[in-house]
């Protein structure tokens, strides 16, 4: 049975996992889900997944949720080895630590400083809220001191969730990473490791960034 991925190009987490997909040498069968337009909400969507988020995997009758849950997924089922997953214990954790540090702090203090006036119709962006964002990023450049992956010197499934949040923030935001010169080289590293990069992720992210640009400059 195909492995059915309920997703949302504009969603960095669904295009986390599809590049996820893509590096695992997986095919899944792509079904849209238009969150805009309340396609998630539609009782045959609800009775797959009553969380109603996407990404949203079917995998013959096993449904997952959360993008990293997906990936780590993807990554021990159909991997062809543990590199985008490492099963050494500490590798695994080093791994997860990034995960979690994409989900709680990374992308969180960019949603948290701009969704507010992308999505939610504010007026101006709250500026108490610059400087969580500014040690996020300064923490990842940190990150990548030693290293020329997330979690070391290999690409891992950090670094396909931390590249799709990355790449839509910049999408938004082109000047974001300026003074973080570790993460723009780790960006153009991550790309030439992914085959059809482009069209899994960077269509999605510019087409997000002119939907935040747009929503930015009504405020300026």
């Amino acid at each position: 049975m195909p492995i059915d991925l309920y997703y949302m190009s504009l969603s960095a987490p669904c295009r986390a996992v599809l590049l996820t997909a893509k590096m695992a040498g997986v095919e899944v069968n792509l079904k849209t889900v238009n969150l805009m337009a309340g396609e998630h909400m539609k009782p045959e969507f609800l009775k797959i997944n009553p969380q109603h988020t996407v990404p949203c995997l079917d995998d013959s009758g096993f449904v997952l949720t959360e993008s990293r849950a997906i990936c780590a997924y993807l990554a021990n089922k159909y991997g062809k080895n543990d590199n985008l997953y490492p099963k050494e214990p500490k590798d695994r954790a080093l791994v997860d630590q990034r995960l979690y540090f994409d989900l709680g702090v990374f992308y969180a203090s960019f949603a948290d400083y701009y969704y507010p006036v992308i999505f939610h119709g504010k007026t101006s962006l709250e500026a108490s809220k610059k400087k969580k964002l500014d040690d996020s990023l300064n923490f990842f450049n940190m990150f990548l001191a030693d290293h020329d992956y997330a979690a070391g010197n290999h690409l891992t499934i950090a670094d396909l969730s931390l590249l799709a949040s990355a790449t839509s923030m910049e999408a938004v935001i082109p000047t974001i990473f300026n003074d973080c010169p570790k993460i723009k080289e780790w960006i153009e590293r991550c790309k030439n490791q992914i085959t059809e990069y482009h069209d899994l992720n960077q269509v999605g992210a510019d087409i997000f960034g002119q939907m935040g640009q747009s929503a930015l400059e009504k405020i300026q």
